[in-house]
This record gives structure tokens, C-alpha cells and sequence, in this order.
């Protein structure tokens, strides 16, 4: 049945080991800050995008967006796919520097926010204390070539071990820089406008609210889990205290919300692949051909 589809991953893949780790709200601020780097990604972001009017609404869409390919059905995952490619082969921006108008789905920019994308989810899940092999990482960023797919990349081109993501950011940090738009960009991304529910105790006069030092903690914790090159550009140290520091912090927040009910992180998306897979296991387990004792 089209209903009870495992979509691109499945119960036995690396991904959704990966993505079952809570953890990845951090994995996603992470690679916002090394997205942040690109100048001519972050101009197509900054020309294109209401993020600063609509910060959390993006971020439900994004987050939505990665839930559908990960845990979707295979027809939900290349249905969103398609929506997200027909939208990027509309846009344009300008380049900062030399004033070219270029798409912003040019494999080049589509690769740079893929490649940061996974890594950041694959690194913070890692150093949060997820135990993975070196076979279920290149397994990992095997398997992510088929979200890279769904955004218009040749799977070809895309990193798909532990080593060749290595070398990509070796070939791409010559082009990495601070800019105007990065810093600003970062500093929104480390205080962002709350929800109005949120930031009711600003209304009330108190500016440091507990969601609010939520957040900072989070953005923090992000901003010293990038690579030491990336803290440098930043005006971070990139020192191994640094990222000692940060693995302490992210190994606690996961004990923490793995003291949360399950119920209350995961959406509708997850939860009903949840339920396919399910259905799928009894299925193999009660079809025929299987002997079920009595």
C-alpha cells in the first residue's frame, strides 16, 4: 500500500537514527551560522528571504520540510522536493562583490547548504553522545544524497563519505568569509524576536525571561559546536577547550530532553511514520509465508 511507504529512509537506515535524536533543533542553529559564511549564499538568503519578519515561521517550514523528506512517504518526500524546486528556479539574487545576478539554485550554493546541513546534524548528534560507527557515517552521508536529489543536486557530486565531506569544506573555505550580512545575520540568529506567547514576560518588563535564556544557551551552544575555522571567522576562539566546552553542553541538553515524553517532540509527520513502520514490521511478521505459533 502507497499509505505504508518507508519513504527514501526507513527504520533501518542511519538517517532516521540520526533524526531521532532531538538534539538536531541545535544541529539546525549550527548550520545556520556556517551557511551564514558563504557570501554568495548568504546574499540569495538575505535578497530573497522574509527571515527577519518571519523568523519562526521559516523556521517551521524548514523544519517541516526536512521531517517530510526524512520520515515522509516517498511520493510526500518528492512532492516537497518539486514544491522547493520550482520556488528556487524563481529566485535571483545579486552578487556582493561583483554585481552579478545569479540563481540561487546554483548547484555550487545547493551543495554548500546540503553539505552544511547534514554535517551539522551528523556532527551535534556525534558529540551529543549518539553512538555511530565509522561505516553508519559515510552511511549517513550516503544515504543524505537523496534528499540532495530531491533540491535538483547530482547525487554524484555531493559528499558521501566522512572524507570527501572533509575535503569539501578544505576546497570551500577559500571562499568563506565575514561579511555585513553574515554578522547580522548571526547576531538575529542569537536573538531573534520570540513568539508573542513567548514574549510575554518582555511585555511585562522582563527582557531575560526564562525562553529567552533558553535560546541564548542554545544559540550559544551552536555558535561553539562550528568547525575552529568557522568560531575564527566568527571572532571565536578556536580553541580545543572551546569544543570540549560545547560537547559538555550538548551532552547535557540531550540527557534533558531525552527526560521529555516522546509525545511532546516528535510531530505528526514522525508519528505517523512511526505508525507505517509499524504496520510494515506486523505485516512481515503475520504475512504469508510466516508461521505464527499458536
Amino acid at each position: 500500500m502507497d499509505s505504508d511507504d518507508l519513504g527514501l529512509f526507513g527504520p533501518g537506515s542511519v538517517t532516521w537514527k540520526v533524526h531521532d535524536e532531538p538534539i538536531l533543533i541545535v544541529a539546525g542553529l549550527r548550520s545556520l551560522y556556517l551557511q551564514a559564511l558563504h557570501p554568495r549564499a548568504m546574499a540569495g538568503v538575505a535578497q530573497n528571504s522574509n527571515y527577519r519578519t518571519d523568523a519562526w515561521g521559516r523556521l517551521v517550514r524548514t523544519a517541516t520540510y526536512v521531517a517530510t523528506t526524512v520520515y515522509g512517504t516517498t511520493a510526500e518526500a518528492e512532492t516537497a522536493g518539486a514544491r522547493l524546486r520550482r520556488l528556487h528556479a524563481r529566485l535571483r539574487a545579486t552578487d556582493p562583490d561583483t554585481g552579478e545576478e545569479f540563481r540561487i539554485d546554483e548547484p555550487d550554493l545547493l551543495r554548500w547548504v546540503h553539505v552544511t546541513e547534514v554535517e551539522s546534524f551528523l556532527d551535534t548528534a556525534r558529540r551529543a553522545g549518539l553512538p555511530l560507527t565509522d561505516e553508519e557515517v559515510d552511511g549517513y552521508y550516503t544515504e543524505q544524497r537523496r534528499s540532495a536529489a530531491l533540491v535538483g543536486l547530482d547525487p554524484a557530486t555531493v559528499p558521501g563519505t566522512a572524507d570527501e565531506v572533509a575535503a569539501y569544506y578544505r576546497s570551500a573555505r577559500p571562499e568563506l568569509r565575514m561579511t555585513r550580512e553574515a554578522a547580522e545575520t548571526a547576531l538575529f540568529l542569537t536573538a531573534p524576536p520570540l513568539p508573542w506567547k513567548l514574549s510575554l514576560p518582555a511585555r511585562l518588563g522582563l527582557t531575560l525571561g526564562p525562553p529567552r535564556w533558553a535560546y541564548l544557551g542554545i544559540a550559544g551552544t551552536a555558535l561553539a559546536l562550528l568547525p575552529a575555522w568557522a568560531r575564527r571567522m566568527y571572532g571565536g576562539l578556536g580553541l580545543p577547550t572551546t569544543a570540549l566546552s560545547a560537547d559538555l553542553t550538548v551532552r547535557a541538553l540531550r540527557l534533558a530532553l531525552g527526560a521529555v515524553p516522546r509525545r511532546y517532540l516528535e510531530g505528526p509527520i514522525t508519528q505517523a511514520a512511526r505508525q507505517r513502520a509499524e504496520r510494515h514490521a506486523l505485516a512481515n511478521t503475520t504475512g504469508p509465508g510466516h508461521l505464527v505459533r499458536s
